[in-house]
Formats: C-alpha cells, sequence, structure tokens
C-alpha cells in the first residue's frame, strides 16, 4: 500500500527537515547531506532551512552545518516540563516495575531536594518512606545523584561521600545508594534527558539485602533495555561520557 502523499508537501519537507536535524543531535548535518537524506535538490532544502531559520527553528554552525534552533527546543521544553513528566513516563516506570520486580520512582530536582512525582510498586511490596509529593536531599538519594552528575562539580562543601558517589555515577552513567537514605533500602538511579539536559531521573528501589555488588550494574542494564522503547520523542536515558 502506497504512502499517502502529504495534503501540503512544503510544511512535510520542513518538518522533515527537522526530524532529521533532531536525529543528528548537537554535531547536526551539512546541507548536503540533508538533501540528499530528503531526497530534493539543495536549493529547496536550503529555501525551506531559511524560513525555518528566520524563525529560531534552525541555527547554522560556523562550519556550515545546520542544527535545531532555540525555538524548537522550546517547544520540546513546553511539552514535557515536571507536570508533565509523570504522564509520559509512566509506562516505563511500569514496564520497569514488571522486569526488574522491584519498586520504581520518578523525581525531579527541586532546589537542592528531589522531589517524587511518581512510584510503582511491585507484587512483592516494598516497605519504603517514599511517597509522591515528599522530598529528600538530593545528594542523598540515587536519583539525585543522577541528575547531580549531569551538573557541574559538587560544591566544596558536600559530604566527601556524597561527591564521590555522584563523581562515581559520572563515570558509570548511573548512581547508587545503600542505605543512607533509609536503612535497609538500596537504590539505582538513571537520568532522564532531553537535547542532553537532565530533566528528572528513575530509580528501582530494592531491599539492601538484594543489592549485591553486582546488582547495580544489572539494574543499570535492564533499565537500559526496557526503558527507552517507551519514552517519548525528546526523552532519553542519560549515556555515560
Amino acid at each position: 500500500m502506497e504512502a499517502q502523499a502529504s495534503p501540503l508537501p512544503a510544511v512535510d519537507k520542513a518538518l522533515r527537515a527537522l526530524e532529521l536535524l533532531s536525529d543528528a543531535g548537537p554535531a547536526g548535518l551539512p546541507l548536503g547531506a540533508l538533501a540528499e537524506a530528503l531526497g530534493l535538490h539543495k536549493s529547496s532544502v536550503h529555501r525551506t532551512l531559511a524560513a525555518l531559520a528566520h524563525r529560531g527553528y534552525v541555527d547554522r554552525s560556523t562550519d556550515g552545518a545546520y542544527r535545531l534552533g532555540a525555538a524548537a527546543l522550546a517547544l520540546g521544553a513546553t511539552w514535557a516540563p515536571a507536570e508533565h513528566l509523570p504522564a509520559l513516563v509512566h509506562p516505563a516506570l511500569v514496564a520497569l516495575c514488571e522486569a526488574s520486580e522491584e519498586l520504581v520512582h520518578l523525581g525531579v530536582l527541586v532546589g537542592a531536594d528531589v522531589l517524587y512525582l511518581d512510584k510503582v510498586e511491585p507484587e512483592r511490596p516494598v516497605r519504603v518512606w517514599s511517597a509522591v509529593g515528599r522530598r529528600r536531599p538530593a545528594a542523598r538519594t540515587a536519583l539525585g545523584r543522577a541528575l547531580l552528575a549531569l551538573g557541574p562539580e559538587p560544591a566544596s562543601d558536600a559530604a566527601p561521600a556524597d561527591a564521590a558517589a555522584i563523581a562515581r555515577a559520572r563515570e558509570t552513567g548511573y548512581a547508587v545508594e545503600r542505605e543512607e537514605n533509609e536503612p535497609g533500602i538500596a537504590c539505582v538511579g538513571l537520568a532522564l534527558v532531553r537535547a542532553g539536559a537532565p530533566v528528572g531521573a528513575l530509580s528501582v528501589t530494592v531491599p539492601a539485602e538484594r543489592m549485591s555488588a553486582e546488582r547495580p550494574a544489572e539494574l543499570a542494564r535492564l533499565a537500559r533495555a526496557v526503558v527507552p522503547p517507551l519514552l517519548p520523542p525528546g526523552l532519553a536515558l542519560a549515556t555515560t561520557p
């Protein structure tokens, strides 16, 4: 069955160009590569890019490559702010809970704290202090450490153990917390990013006796296998540097 033709080819061409630039990321694409991918003449694509640049949806770097502009990124920011994250990410949390058979949280940074936005419980209950709407010091939680690892270096007055845990999260791409936030409970956290910037984090929470030395890496790998296909466009799990 043939694909239905776009009712407005010019608009379709612009949207396809934006999709390609989104996939290309910060490096962008040169005009020739865009034209080839779109199957169009360079002159036609150049006019489309000029119109998009006029409205701030496309920028051109000094090396000649085109990338998404501030206006395009602003659209994404209005679609996935913190208040929308629970609805957008909930299916992925449910899937991770089922795959791990453990408790899963979603949280965001609010100042120096983590605010819990969503919680999915497994069939075998895990008794924890956390609840949607509650806050905890970010540097003491796996959620917060995963987010802080994507920011600047910890302040000089940060507790040595917290600073070390955040540094490890920066190296591995996931954060770990063992009974530092709540006795008998351990967590693994991974950050969610949009356009490379952290917007939230998810964590897998388990009784400390089930968190062996190997389990944090196993849970991180499981999250990376289960979560990305269920995230909405524009959201992704943070990767290691």
